[in-house]
């Protein structure tokens, strides 16, 4: 069974860090094209970053500079270091994954087939 699962949320100041994790089980992320996606009360679900099989990145713009993905296949996990947090980076993070070999990262909402259950990240002081 294919299962992504998010850990590493919580509650943190204004200008502090946290690291999300998205562990894969039942498959090799190797192969996957990965997203983080978050969704704030009363917003659309929006990507955050994503990274293709290859390893290249894409960023959204309100997260450029801040925000770092990686993967370590090794661990079949996927990360998001999140520096200089903002309180409007409060929201419920997920990890998301489809089969691609493209070179190029996709980051669409529907792209995107297997989906974890989210944690979320507070920026508060």
């Amino acid at each position: 069974q294919v299962q992504l699962v998010e850990s590493g949320g919580g509650l943190v100041q204004p200008g502090g860090s946290l690291r999300l994790s998205c562990a894969a089980s039942g498959f090799t992320l190797h192969d996957y094209n990965i997203g983080w996606f978050r969704q704030a009360p009363g917003k659309e679900r929006e990507g955050v970053s994503c990274i293709s099989s290859t390893g290249s990145t894409s960023y959204a713009d309100s997260v450029k500079g801040r925000f770092t993905i990686s993967r370590d296949n090794a661990k079949n996990t996927v990360y998001l270091q999140m520096n200089s947090l903002k309180p409007e980076d409060t929201a419920v993070y997920y990890c998301a994954g489809t089969k691609s070999l493209a070179a190029v990262p996709i980051c669409v909402r529907p792209f995107f087939d297997s989906w974890g259950q989210g944690t979320q990240v507070t920026v508060s002081s």
